[in-house]
């Protein structure tokens, strides 16, 4: 079918174009059961729908779930790994950066494979990708280590070096920039494999001065670059002008940090593109900024673009999509239409034609609050769905306020700071005083969370709510320059403590638990090599600041260790700052914000859409969380989901959690739990259901610690005990 032209300009006021011509036959591509027997590729299909078409474990049964194996996976850290299997391999990430492959009947380990890079933080965490050729004699498996992508052999665990350069490519190549001015590129969710190609996204990083998120293609067999499609047009390229002319040689992010979803039928891959940087203040960004925070369709074999629908203009808020897009058929207006769902940080659900882009249910352009930043130009309008509706709470005022958590002190100051804050609904922008953001940078749908059943036009959608208290101020940033290295060894580490941590952490280092840990006696809490690592090399949310030495770092923790040996104000550095001319254009900085206790419950709820007729079929709060244990509350939803869903053809939904360490069975049709189970550690990321043998399995990587409560006073105690850290796969009795 050939998709619609539209002018650009329009594209700048209502958000969706065809802006190049679909030259691929589309035709009813709803996959039959077959596709969906294995879980050979991450999230189980190369349409990401985290589906399974086998039914031995059903509502009839699920309760008689016993463990059928576990696989000490030797960490010392927690992953959110989801797992695949091919015949009778389970290939997993264990033994803190190795891929390890397991007998998937028994857990037994039969090889592992240490990366080149062994030691370093940068692995991908969330998934792998498998590639078998046509005759099944070269079987391939791709990670990403480190900022390169890694070929090995899936049968033996060892690098095939005839693959790019010794068996990697460096991921920092081919994108128009100086390496060296790269600190991370490589995406934690591994890509899709279409053909010979492993297409790949990126992590770009969210501060000024980060590279672009291209997509790029590379041959299975030569790691040869094959396409690319630049999400930061260049000149001559559609799009380009709705940035700053020449942006495109220094703007950064527009990355699929996320997950793709590919139609195998018809060689379309929908991705996921996220924001802008620098995220919360776009003065040198200004224009809609194509293709950021859109959802772009490309040739799967030549990189070009079919069609892209923007969600969000001129992003100021960290509004980007990183869900997989779930691709269904549905009935509509009397007609079987293929579609592409995909859901958003602020809680909407966007349906689209799969071959136009074109949306299935209005979507209109609204105004929306003026910036009143200096040199910020907000978007006049954004686009807002009319069906279906959303799935997250969309405004937050004092009256939803936990009164459960929060001490009446605590609900006293929050009160206070709720009612000061600038809160204009969904696209407040950030400004110089305390601006309210809801459901937040972190709230609505994030990766892993949504899943569908594509034979029957269902979709669900795991989200939470987290306000986000925003304050851009223009306070210098991270920076060597500003640090007085001749100072004493404690108050060189206060004055990095306010340059690097205190925007997220507070003056009082107490953090905003469980978002953001409170730093009060951290040394003692969690281990000087902890605190080095996390500072250098990130951990989830945090970035890494890999300028900081350590004697840097050693300065940091003496400060952390005892705030009292570096009284007065905060020292700067002695030598002058660069020049505005050399410093570039002037900045603003704000921390994320994100305030989960502040909010009454649910904080995450699972949402059941019935997306032939645009309607939610139920909603249920997620778990419960720890922190409300005391209070003898229920039906809570935990606090900061980093969980997914599996959809079985039996009618269950198969989700464990990441605070409370259960993996539970919910009912299809009515989100009633039908079963449940504590894990000996808690889980992240998406399960996988597979069958060896006649047996079907569900395996769930369980390698995080539980969640303690968030305490009323103070920081939270240490971990008393040791984690058990495992894959766990659990099957009915054996007959």
């Amino acid at each position: 079918m050939i998709a619609t032209k539209r002018a650009l300009i329009t594209a700048m006021l209502c958000g969706a174009v065809i802006t190049g011509w679909c030259a691929l036959t589309f035709a009813d591509s709803r996959q039959g059961p077959a596709v969906h027997t294995t879980w050979a590729t991450y999230l189980g299909s190369a349409d990401a729908s985290h589906y399974s078409a086998l039914t031995q474990i059903d509502r009839s049964n699920v309760k008689q779930l016993e463990v059928a194996w576990s696989s000490d996976s030797g960490n010392e850290r927690s992953f959110e790994f989801n797992p695949i299997i091919v015949g009778r391999k389970m290939y997993v990430l264990a033994k803190n950066t190795a891929v390890v492959a397991l007998d998937a009947a028994t857990g037994r380990e039969l090889w592992t494979h240490q990366p080149a890079s062994m030691g370093k933080r940068f692995e991908v965490h969330r998934g792998i990708n498998y590639w078998q050729s046509e005759d099944g004699l070269d079987r391939r498996l791709f990670i990403p280590f480190d900022n390169h992508l890694e070929a090995i052999n899936a049968e033996t665990g060892q690098l095939i070096e005839s693959f790019g350069d010794g068996g990697r490519i460096d991921l920092k190549q081919g994108l128009g920039r100086d390496p060296k001015s790269m600190y991370q590129i490589q995406s934690g969710t591994p890509g899709a494999v279409f053909a010979d190609l492993i297409i790949v996204g990126s992590e770009t990083g969210e501060d000024y001065g980060s590279p672009p998120g291209d997509i790029r293609a590379y041959n299975v067999r030569t790691g040869n670059l094959v396409w690319t499609f630049h999400t930061i047009p260049h000149p001559g390229e559609p799009g380009y002008e709705t940035w700053p002319a020449d942006t495109w040689r220094t703007a950064g992010g527009t990355n699929c940090w996320g997950e793709m979803s590919l139609d195998q039928s018809t060689g379309i891959v929908y991705i996921p593109l996220g924001s802008p940087t620098y995220d919360f203040y776009g003065a040198d960004r200004k224009g809609n900024t194509l293709y950021s925070d859109s959802l772009v369709a490309l040739n799967a074999r030549t990189g070009k673009l079919i069609w892209y629908y923007q969600f969000v203009h001129h992003d100021l808020w960290d509004y980007d999509p990183t869900a997989a897009p779930q691709l269904l058929t549905v009935e509509h207006d009397g007609k079987r239409v293929a579609i592409v769902a995909v859901a958003s940080k602020q809680g909407f659900l966007y349906v689209l034609d799969r071959a136009t882009g074109a949306p299935l249910w209005p979507i209109k352009e609204r105004p929306v609050p003026a910036s009143h930043m200096p040199g910020e130009e907000a978007s006049p309008t954004q686009p807002f769905p009319e069906k279906p509706p959303p799935f997250a709470r969309q405004s937050f005022t004092v009256a939803g306020l936990d009164p459960y958590i929060l001490t009446a002190t605590d609900r006293a100051r929050w009160k206070k700071v709720v009612e000061g804050a600038i809160n204009q609904g969904l696209f407040t922008p950030p400004g110089l005083q305390d601006t309210l953001e809801m459901p937040g940078n972190r709230g609505g749908s994030n990766w892993g969370m949504t899943a569908s059943d594509p034979a029957h036009g269902t979709m669900y959608v795991v989200s939470m709510d987290i306000p986000a208290i925003l304050k851009n101020e223009r306070s210098a940033p991270p920076s060597l320059w500003n640090l007085p290295m001749k100072a004493e060894p404690p108050q060189l580490g206060k004055s990095i403590y306010h340059f690097y941590c205190q925007r997220c952490h507070g003056a009082e280092r107490t953090g905003a638990p469980p978002a953001i840990p409170s730093l009060v006696d951290a040394p003692s809490r969690f281990g000087p090599d902890t605190i080095k690592g996390v500072v250098r090399y990130g951990l989830k949310d945090m970035p890494g600041f890999p300028d900081l030495d350590d004697r840097l770092l050693g300065s940091l923790l003496l400060y952390l260790k005892d705030p009292s040996s570096a009284p007065g104000p905060v020292q700067t550095g002695g030598e002058a700052p660069p020049s505005e001319s050399e410093a570039g254009p002037v900045r603003y900085w704000t921390g994320y914000g994100l305030q989960p206790a502040i909010i009454s419950p649910p904080w995450s709820t699972i949402t059941a859409y019935d997306l032939n007729r645009g309607v939610i079929k139920w909603q249920v709060p997620f778990g419960d969380a720890p922190q409300a244990a005391a209070d003898k509350l229920k039906n809570t939803g935990i606090m900061l989901p980093r969980n997914g869903p599996v959809v079985t053809a039996s009618g269950l939904i198969f989700i464990a959690t990441k605070d409370e360490g259960k993996l539970r069975a919910y009912d299809q049709d009515t989100g009633k739990v039908l079963w449940e189970v504590n894990l000996p550690a808690a889980s992240e990321g998406v399960p996988a259901i597979y069958e060896v043998d006649g047996r079907e399995y569900l395996v769930v990587c369980a390698t995080s610690p539980k969640e303690a409560e968030v305490p009323r006073d103070g920081p939270p105690p240490p971990t008393a005990e040791p984690v058990h850290r495992s894959y766990i796969a659990f099957a009915l009795p054996k007959k």
